[in-house]
């Protein structure tokens, strides 16, 4: 069934929703299953601006900016995940840079996952079409099944 799952997450309670219904799903549906859960952040931005008077200009983050951006987001993961150890799931982590819609359908299709489970804002009208919907680019991209969970209420305003 669902053998490998690609959980992506950007580090806010609305990226970790997705993680309750992932533990559910292989305790309910797939318990003789060994499922390894695969948690995977995108590092979107390696570039920050200087801002001199009115003018300002992107630059890029050093070697050491990256290594220390890509080690805390390790991290992050290593501890999120600490939750589905402790309840005997096999949990791997993995971080890219790039643009997010396109290193998590690349990621799925790398790991070969059968499955993407992830969160998603829930936002609507003006908001969407602002900010774009990572989750809509997975949908329509992604070669594997996703699994689309809208973040509670309290999560998506705090």
């Amino acid at each position: 069934m669902f053998e490998r799952i690609l959980v992506p997450l950007d580090g806010s309670k609305v990226g970790e929703a997705a993680l309750d219904h992932v533990e559910r799903l292989i305790s309910k549906i797939a318990p003789d299953v060994k499922t390894e859960v695969i948690l995977f952040q995108v590092m979107t931005s390696l570039a920050h601006y200087v801002i001199a008077g009115e003018a300002s200009v992107q630059v890029p983050y050093t070697d050491k900016e990256i290594t220390h951006i890509t080690k805390k987001a390790k991290e992050y993961l290593n501890k999120t995940g600490e939750s589905l150890k402790s309840k005997g799931i096999n949990v791997k982590t993995k971080a890219a840079s790039g643009k997010a819609a396109e290193e998590i359908v690349k990621a799925a299709d790398e790991l070969k996952v059968d499955l993407i489970a992830m969160s998603t804002h829930g936002r609507s009208g003006l908001s969407r079409l602002t900010f774009g919907s990572i989750t809509d680019k997975v949908l329509r991209t992604a070669g594997v099944p996703v699994l689309v969970v809208r973040a509670p209420k309290e999560t998506v305003n705090a």
